[in-house]
């Protein structure tokens, strides 16, 4: 059976020099891992809905004004088509208080001050293209059980 490429959406909120980051409970796909709210896309559901929900149901915030970076294809093991398609956003645009969710601990980092090292591997290759207000498409490819990053190409792109 051929699985289908799965897309989501991950959103960065920043605000006051700071972004915030959710790490990932035990149980969730990315558990341990430090990354921005989102999730997958629903049928029917374009990537910025998507993107407004994940982060709502994740954090209570309710965003706006919401940017596209750009596009990551994620593929892990030998598969020929992107096991994750991932739309990136970012906004400093909200409203309302945070709420705890069951997909992990919330929490406001300043900018300058990432823990690259507990987040996805690919994220320092492009989150600061996003910090830089720069569009961008990437391509990262991870063994099967996607720990270690194999290869990788970013690249920046025009409006």
């Amino acid at each position: 059976m051929v699985k289908m490429t799965i897309h989501a959406t991950i959103c960065y909120i920043i605000k006051d020099g700071k972004v915030l980051l959710l790490k990932k409970s035990k149980g969730r796909f990315g558990e341990g891992k430090w990354n921005a709210p989102g999730g997958k896309i629903k049928l029917g559901e374009d990537p910025v809905e998507c993107a407004i929900r994940e982060v709502f149901e994740e954090t209570g915030l309710r965003i706006n004004d919401v940017k596209k970076h750009g596009v990551i294809d994620y593929y892990f093991g030998t598969k020929s088509e992107p096991t994750w398609t991932v739309h990136i956003f970012s906004t400093n645009s909200f409203q309302g208080e945070l709420k705890p969710s069951d997909e992990g601990i919330l929490k406001w980092v300043n900018l300058n001050e990432l823990p690259y090292e507990e987040m996805w591997e690919d994220d320092r290759h492009w989150v600061p293209l996003l910090l830089e207000d720069k569009k961008f498409k990437a391509e990262f490819y991870f063994d099967n059980q996607a720990n270690v990053l194999l290869d990788h190409r970013v690249e920046e792109v025009s409006s």
